[in-house]
């Protein structure tokens, strides 16, 4: 491989890059978790026109550039149809399948949708759900995560339900990471050093190093986790 090929190689993967960069901007795709099984397919597509292209020795940018942005194109007018027009959002986004319906398992709907009952299990235990007895409802959504709405008896009960009153809820800040101070969240909690220092004696702590992680939590205070001795 000569100087030339390698520059040639450079410019293609560095306008590909940005190419690919700027069509997930313009489509403003959510996480890789929420997206349909059309969008998957859309972008392992759009990134094997790129592969090819670039390592297609008679194909320049210009055709990386045209592919690209025709492939962008035809996706970007399914977003915008699929926005203004609700008919065809069921053909190109699908539409989300009740396998569950009043207790009771749905299992045309199960077969339709290609599962069977140890995956609709699998599904549910990762919603912390080991009995379909508990569930009233359960939905296959289109990006094929599912949505549980328990039975009543088996729902977690609010503060509501128990007549407790409301407590205010504080966000953990984290201190010390992997043996380093973070002095700016140190600050923003009104805390300085001597403080740390009298924190890390009283937890019988001679050096910040022997701490792997820690965090302040107004209402329950420092919590803090120490590294494994090798």
């Amino acid at each position: 491989m000569n100087i030339s090929h390698i520059l040639n190689l450079t410019i293609e993967l560095v306008v590909g890059f940005f190419a690919l960069l700027m069509i997930t901007k313009i489509l403003g795709k959510t996480q890789i978790s929420q997206i349909t099984p059309f969008e998957f397919i859309s972008a392992l597509v759009l990134g094997e026109l790129v592969g090819n292209a670039i390592y297609d020795k008679d194909i320049n940018i210009f055709y990386i550039l045209y592919a690209v942005s025709l492939w962008a194109s035809l996706l970007y007018i399914i977003e915008v149809a699929t926005q203004k027009f609700k008919a065809t959002r069921s053909f190109f986004e699908g539409k989300p399948s009740i396998l569950i319906r009043n207790g009771q398992i749905d299992f045309k709907e199960l077969k339709k949708e290609k599962l069977d009952i140890n995956e609709l299990q699998s599904l549910l235990r990762s919603k912390d759900i080991f009995s379909i007895r508990e569930i009233q409802y359960a939905i296959l959504e289109t990006n094929g995560s599912i949505s549980v709405l328990k039975k009543s008896k088996y729902d977690n009960p609010t503060n509501e339900d128990l007549n407790l009153s409301e407590k205010p809820v504080y966000l953990p800040i984290t201190l010390i990471l992997d043996g380093e101070v973070l002095w700016d969240n140190v600050q923003a909690c009104g805390f300085d050093e001597k403080w740390l220092e009298k924190q890390l004696h009283t937890n019988k702590i001679s050096k910040i190093k022997e701490i792997f992680y820690a965090e302040w939590k107004k209402d329950e205070g420092l919590h803090i986790v120490k590294k494994k001795k090798r």
